[in-house]
């Protein structure tokens, strides 16, 4: 087998600030040589393009193929919150079966029997069925003792629990954080300390258990206090965010624009920016689209009765590219926040550019100019608070497991 080397492009390797001019060679599906080009091999050209691992979007809610391609996605993590719960060996395992064989689909597992909160799901065995990880979904899972037997059990069978981080006995059924932009359009609101507790409780949790928690979404300024004092102990906890609540605020629904309705909801200028620090210094670990396309029949609707989520998976790379540029962080600490941070923590053999490593790879224009419709969108909806926003950034080929797509 002659493998396929690509040349003339700039690569992104791990520790480097930005990328690199250099060829690599695949062979059997692997990145077999950093920095040259077997004399004999297929070949692609990738002058004037940023030779990237490709984005492992964690914790998508919908397998959504085109937009996951189109947004340089080669792996995702798929929540359990799907009709039926992924909560038993046999959905897990059809749901890692659904992306092949141009997408990897990692599922997670429900955390409790129909992501209920009140008794623990079949987690050895759905692990057994290809899950990589644990999670609580969209809810957030009251009772502090079932919760802490769960990452007790995942700390044995080394598999990393995924959190949603808002108190429930305190967020109610708001749809709003409680402010000025809630109180005028009369939206029903919950502080932002909901965040914070629930963030506080599952640091306790996580240091009793001793298991690696990740928590999905951390919006506020208090929340990522916590998560940085957390990490100064030592704990094993990562965090997230998706770019929409680093470029929007809670300004975003002073039209009742649903589509900017979200779940933690948009916060304050204040804590958006706090976010954005904590990018640059590292308490975030994952920036993730959070992709959950909602037709009209969950967005048309009065603010209150819409239900959250945005299409997020083909402007997460180009949305994200706007904290190179205003010199936030560095090319290459972007795509540790969107694949070898990711990789490491569902323990993949990926999201890096390395010799052995999966030849999952995205070749990227960095420039391109194009701008968010929400009505061309490849998604299964165009459910985008981004709608008619002028972006650059995209992926002009990619590459799964050696093979181009």
């Amino acid at each position: 087998m002659i493998g396929i080397s690509i040349l003339n492009g700039h690569a992104i390797l791990p520790g480097a600030d930005k990328a690199e001019p250099l060829h690599l060679h695949i062979e059997n599906g692997k990145i077999a040589s950093v920095g040259k080009a077997a004399p004999i091999a297929d070949q692609l050209d990738a002058s004037d393009l940023i030779i990237a691992p490709g984005i492992i979007d964690l914790g998508v809610f919908k397998t959504d193929k085109p937009a996951f391609r189109f947004g340089g996605i080669t792996r995702a993590a798929l929540m359990p919150d799907q009709s039926p719960v992924h909560d038993d060996p046999a959905t897990v395992r059809f749901a890692a079966l659904k992306g092949k064989p141009d997408l990897w689909v990692h599922p997670l597992a429900s955390a409790t029997q129909g992501l209920n909160g009140l008794h623990m799901a079949e987690i050895a065995l759905m692990k057994e069925a290809g899950a990589v990880g644990v999670a609580t979904g969209r809810k957030w899972i009251a009772d502090s003792g079932i919760l802490l037997r769960i990452m007790r059990y995942c700390h044995a069978l080394d598999l990393p629990v995924f959190v949603h981080s808002e108190d429930a006995g305190l967020s109610g059924n708001a749809v709003a954080t409680a402010g000025e932009t809630a109180t005028l359009l009369g939206l029903s609101s919950a502080s932002p300390i909901t965040e914070a507790l629930a963030i506080a409780r599952d640091l306790l949790l996580a240091e009793e258990s001793c298991a690696h928690v990740h928590f999905r979404q951390v919006t506020t300024e208090r929340g990522l206090d916590l998560i940085r004092a957390g990490k100064a102990k030592g704990l094993r906890i990562t965090c997230g965010i998706t770019p929409g609540h680093l470029f929007l605020s809670d300004n975003a629904v002073s039209d009742f624009r649903t589509f900017a309705h979200l779940s933690p909801p948009l916060r304050s200028e204040s804590d958006r920016l706090a976010c954005i620090a904590a990018v640059a210094d590292g308490t975030i670990d994952v920036i993730a689209s959070g992709h959950d396309p909602r037709g009209p029949e969950d967005k048309r609707l009065p603010y209150s009765e819409s239900a959250p989520g945005m299409a997020g998976a083909e402007t997460l790379l180009a949305l994200s590219l706007n904290l190179v540029r205003d010199n936030v962080i560095s090319t290459g600490r972007l795509f540790e926040l969107l694949a070898s941070n990711p990789a490491n923590i569902l323990g993949l053999n990926a999201g890096q550019i390395l010799e052995g490593y999966e030849a999952d790879l995205i070749l990227i224009d960095p420039d391109a100019p194009w701008q968010v419709d929400g009505d061309r969108m490849a998604a299964l909806a165009g459910n985008t608070p981004f709608d008619r926003l002028p972006v650059q950034g995209r992926v002009r080929h990619m590459l799964k497991g050696g093979k181009v797509i």
